[in-house]
């Protein structure tokens, strides 16, 4: 799988389980989904984000598609996330209820990041130790036009997510 573009660093699946332990441990520390409906959880969000990126993940141009791959709740839930919440029959309004109402998360190749609400700070679950391409530099990304005309600078925290 990690050959299957033919690059160096062609898997996702590195990006895409710090995306599902984020999301799963949001749902884990409100103590209402059993060890086994997350784990039921987590198996669904990972194959159902493989399935959504495989098209749009560039690893030589890692902000190329970054809205594509962007999950979002804004008031409005990521049907991705509704579909594998779902599968453990979790309803739109006990969605509601667990996740919070605001929630960014960037899932690109070398890094994935979030932001709970709209001015919260952005957050880096995962990096990766490999050097990005020069050529993503200073591109305007999905993530940073969201932090330009902020009136205050965001703080990064590094938060490490297990499986």
């Amino acid at each position: 799988q990690s050959q299957r573009r033919g690059g160096p660093r062609a898997d996702m699946a590195p990006e895409i389980a710090a995306a599902v332990g984020f999301v799963s441990s949001l749902l884990r520390t409100r103590g209402c989904v059993s060890e086994r409906q997350l784990q039921v959880f987590s198996g669904a969000l990972r194959e159902a984000l493989a399935e959504h990126y495989k098209h749009h993940w560039f690893p030589e141009k890692p902000f190329k598609g970054s809205g594509y791959r962007c999950i979002r709740i804004n008031h409005k839930m990521d049907p991705i996330i509704s579909k594998a919440a779902s599968q453990i029959g979790l309803s739109l309004p006990q969605l509601y209820q667990l996740l919070p109402s605001e929630l960014t998360l960037w899932v690109d190749p070398y890094e994935v990041s979030y932001r709970i609400g709209e001015d919260g700070s952005i957050c880096v679950l995962y990096e990766a130790t490999a050097t990005k391409p020069v050529s993503s530099y200073g591109m305007l990304t999905c993530k940073n036009q969201m932090m330009l005309g902020r009136t205050s600078p965001s703080k990064n925290y590094i938060m490490t997510v297990s499986s």
